[in-house]
Parts: structure tokens; sequence; C-alpha cells
């Protein structure tokens, strides 16, 4: 099982918007709230914009998302 990266806030909205296509709702302070529809559910998740995301902070994003986390470090492998 791969360990998670260290990523700014910034580096996970451009991966979540990019290959996971959520779009960026609104953002108060330093934080921005993510969505997405999916079959006609609404998916949303809150990134935090600081310089590093701690590890349980991104699982929660993430989990949020709905998204794994073999899913995710699979996306930023790919160009």
């Amino acid at each position: 099982m791969s360990k998670l990266p260290r990523l700014s806030g910034e580096e996970v909205v451009k991966v979540l918007t990019k290959k996971f296509g959520f779009k960026v709702s609104r953002q108060r302070g330093s934080h921005v709230v993510l969505v997405k529809y999916v079959d006609g559910r609404k998916i949303g998740t809150v990134v935090p914009l600081h310089k590093e995301l701690k590890a349980g902070t991104l699982m929660g994003v993430l989990r949020l998302a709905q998204i794994s986390k073999e899913d995710f470090i699979k996306a930023l492998e790919d160009p």
C-alpha cells in the first residue's frame, strides 16, 4: 500500500478538478468547497488551502469526495 504524498491544498484542488471532475463551488477564507454531480447526486468536499495537508486531513477530503486512496495516487502518477 502506497503512502500518501505531502501535497498543498492548491495541489489537491488541481488534481480533484482536472482528474476527477470536481468544480469549485465557493471559497470562504482558506477553505475551498468542491462539488460534482453523479447520477443526479451531489458529491462535495472541502479542501483547506494549507501549505501542506496532513495525511489524515487528505484522507478526510478523499472520503468526502468518495475517492479511494489508490485512485488518488494513480491520478497523481498519470500525466
